[in-house]
């Protein structure tokens, strides 16, 4: 008997085609058949891919076998490879050293006059200090420079860069660093009476910092003018409007690096 005559053979079913999988770049336009919403790619979350149409609304997938069609035809999607990761960039610009433990700190300093100006810098270039291994101390002004110097005791491989506000022509604090001659201490600074003026207005979403009359301390002065409070307010305002480099004046940018390239110099 013929085996036509019992119908087709129950164990010679045809192979079910694989369902392409293809790697869900953002952009890529796919179709969801169970709702008919057809979107790009946008990102994943929580194990799912986000999708976009073309009205900007965004809806959440799971990333199902033949889950999608592209172009009419079922594909299973995937997420797509890692590539190469970008360096991470640290808030001075610098490339981000991962995996960081701080050096010991190395024989040389930086100061700056006050408590203000050193977590301005820690802000900033804390990163780069602790790769080079560089402590940054506050004298809490600059009235005694030379003598602190004198008993810090410079040398090549022990040198000092002090950063100084309000480092203007025919100043007090000009006349002060025009005394200094040694050729292990580098001073540099900024024109702005205080450190908060090195932060740009915009940051701290100000027009301009007011004009404080003489006489008034510029801290107080500021404080009122801009209903902040009191001083130490004021400062974690400030302080905490600085997230990058982007946010800081380049008169303060340019002298914080060349005082961390001077007391970082390798040593013959």
């Amino acid at each position: 008997m013929r085996s036509h005559d019992y119908g087709r053979d129950v164990l010679n079913t045809p192979k079910r085609k694989k369902v392409p999988e293809v790697a869900a770049e953002p952009g890529l336009v796919v179709e969801d058949p169970a709702s008919g919403f057809c979107g790009a790619v946008v990102k994943f979350e929580y194990g799912q891919v986000v999708l976009e149409d073309r009205h900007g609304r965004h809806r959440l997938f799971p990333l199902n076998p033949a889950g999608f069609l592209l172009d009419g035809k079922p594909v299973t999607l995937v997420k797509p490879a890692p590539g190469p990761q970008k360096p991470r960039i640290s808030a001075s610009g610098s490339v981000k050293v991962e995996g960081l433990r701080a050096q010991t700190a190395k024989a040389s300093r930086i100061w700056v006059e006050g408590k203000h100006d050193a977590e301005l810098v820690e802000r900033v270039w804390g990163h780069d200090l602790r790769v080079e291994g560089i402590v940054v101390e506050p004298l809490n002004g600059v009235d005694e420079l030379p003598q602190r110097i004198s008993e810090f005791g410079t040398a090549p491989h022990r040198r000092l860069g002090v950063l100084v506000d309000h480092l203007v022509a025919h100043s007090k604090e000009q006349q002060i660093v025009d005394r200094i001659t040694d050729q292990n201490v580098l001073v540099t600074g900024h024109p702005y009476v205080d450190i908060w003026q090195a932060v740009k207005p915009q940051a701290v979403r100000i027009k301009a910092w007011p004009v404080i009359p003489r006489g008034t301390d510029w801290k107080t002065g500021v404080c009122e003018q801009l209903g902040w409070g009191e001083t130490w307010e004021g400062w974690q305002r400030v302080l905490n409007s600085v997230s990058s480099y982007r946010d800081i004046e380049s008169d303060l940018l340019g002298a914080v690096e060349r005082l961390i390239d001077f007391v970082t110099v390798p040593q013959d």
